[in-house]
């Protein structure tokens, strides 16, 4: 839990930090006078003041920060003091220095993105477990070990990318085209046809609703212990088994079940070693469990080999797959928003502050490019959010420039009270559905 909280906590403070610098960057730029930026919020802990009079500050509660501005002139003050004033600026300059929190944010993500592509990460290749009876994806005629190696011709390398490239497809139905490599070597494209998912938050992962899976890693023999049946059967280290028992394709659980199963009795297994199969036979010798029944045991150690691939890019082309990546990310959330509202797509798909600690943590455990990744599209998402033009958000204020620059001059302050209270009922009714699908998810 403690874990989790941090993750969060950092990612928080990450995110809405740089959204900040965004604006404060702009409004520099635009010879705002900026009096404070805090990192995080509260009783300000340590502090220094820049020679551009700017306070520098680091605050109690690490949820974000923000940034101060000289709002508006004042009566008989300074003139050139109050020239630095926000509402002092051009309808451009104000509209400038709002927008750039949410650029800042598909700034970042196209920056994270890029470094993940740069770095290279260690993906499972996309290799298909057998799809279910009747699923769309046998209805295709995918099959077990097929290797996925383009969607609609995009070539795809790794399990995420394939998720990636069929989320669309996945939410609202339709054909795509999977060009895939069979185990004996034949290269097939099969038309798989997807109903639009039901958005319920009970139901499967859109991809198991396709019969789309992952295979199992098979069982890798990592260590032969010494005069054990194993040994006497020939298995080294490094084997992987391809059957046992006659079951083809087998998990490392299955392997175990079924040497356990077989003690005293012989056990016919394929493995493939240096690039080659070879057939052997093992007598599992009889062992007690802990409830005293009867077992078999080899005297071997398993673990599984997942086929992996490593998805590496060059600076050039990590920046453009950045670029596509946060544009791609970015127009589908608005197509998920737009289905949200014409009873598309389920409401439960929308997730709060519950749902994105528990993935932060996760990510994290899992290891820093999963991290990062997670990080990338939270910056989408929350640069995504603001742009949405909603009072008290920032693009609320971009909607009242935008009128304000139709009109002439700027927007009555009727008009400002009145979309203060309608954006804070939308927040509200937004936060608490949010939260009420979080505890939903939590408790289900």
């Amino acid at each position: 839990m403690l874990f989790t909280l941090l993750a969060f906590v950092v990612a928080l403070g990450i995110l809405i930090t740089f959204h900040e610098l965004g604006h404060y960057w702009v409004a520099r730029r635009c010879g705002v006078k900026v009096l404070r930026f805090s990192v995080g919020f509260g009783k300000v802990m340590a502090s220094r003041v820049d020679r551009n009079g700017t306070q520098w500050a680091l605050s109690a509660i690490p949820l974000g920060g923000y940034v101060k501005m000289l709002d508006d002139p004042v009566a008989g003050g300074d003139p050139a003091l109050n020239a630095q004033a926000f509402n002092s600026k051009s309808v451009a300059q104000r509209f400038a220095i709002v927008l750039a929190g949410p650029v800042a944010n598909l700034l970042l993500a196209v920056i994270l993105y890029a470094m993940l592509g740069l770095a290279g990460t260690r993906e499972p290749a996309a290799v298909l477990a057998a799809p279910p009876a009747h699923s769309p994806a046998a209805v295709a005629g995918l099959a077990q070990r097929d290797r996925i190696e383009s969607v609609d011709g995009a070539p795809v390398r790794s399990w995420t990318e394939v998720r990636w490239h069929l989320l669309d497809v996945l939410a609202v139905g339709g054909r795509v085209e999977l060009a895939v490599l069979s185990p004996d070597g034949r290269r097939q494209t099969h038309v798989l046809t997807l109903p639009a998912a039901s958005g319920s938050t009970t139901d499967l992962d859109p991809m198991e609703q396709a019969g789309l899976s992952l295979a199992a890693p098979r069982p890798l023999v990592s260590e032969v212990t010494a005069d054990s049946p194993g040994a006497a059967a020939g298995l080294h280290a490094g084997d992987v088994v391809l059957a046992v028992g006659g079951q083809v394709d087998p998990s490392p659980n299955t392997m175990v079940h079924a040497i356990q199963a077989h003690a005293g009795q012989p056990l016919a297994l394929a493995v493939r070693r240096d690039g080659a199969v070879r057939n052997l036979t093992v007598t599992p010798q009889a062992a007690k469990s802990a409830d005293g029944k009867s077992i078999g045991r080899i005297g071997v150690m398993l673990s599984g080999e997942l086929p992996m691939v490593t998805v590496r890019y060059g600076l050039v082309q990590s920046l453009q797959r950045g670029l596509q990546r946060t544009f791609d990310t970015a127009w589908l959330s608005l197509k998920m928003m737009g289905r949200m509202v014409v009873g598309k797509v389920s409401l439960s798909n929308i997730s709060g502050p519950v749902t994105i600690a528990d993935y932060a943590g996760q990510t994290a455990r899992v290891g820093l490019a999963a991290y990062l990744g997670f990080l990338a599209l939270i910056s989408v998402s929350i640069g995504i959010l603001n742009l949405l033009p909603i009072p008290l958000l920032d693009g609320g204020h971009l909607m009242y420039y935008v009128l304000e620059i139709v009109r002439g001059k700027p927007v009555p302050e009727s008009w400002l009270e009145t979309g203060q209270k309608v954006g804070l009922g939308l927040l509200g009714a937004l936060m608490v559905l949010a939260f009420f699908n979080d505890f939903s998810r939590l408790f289900s």
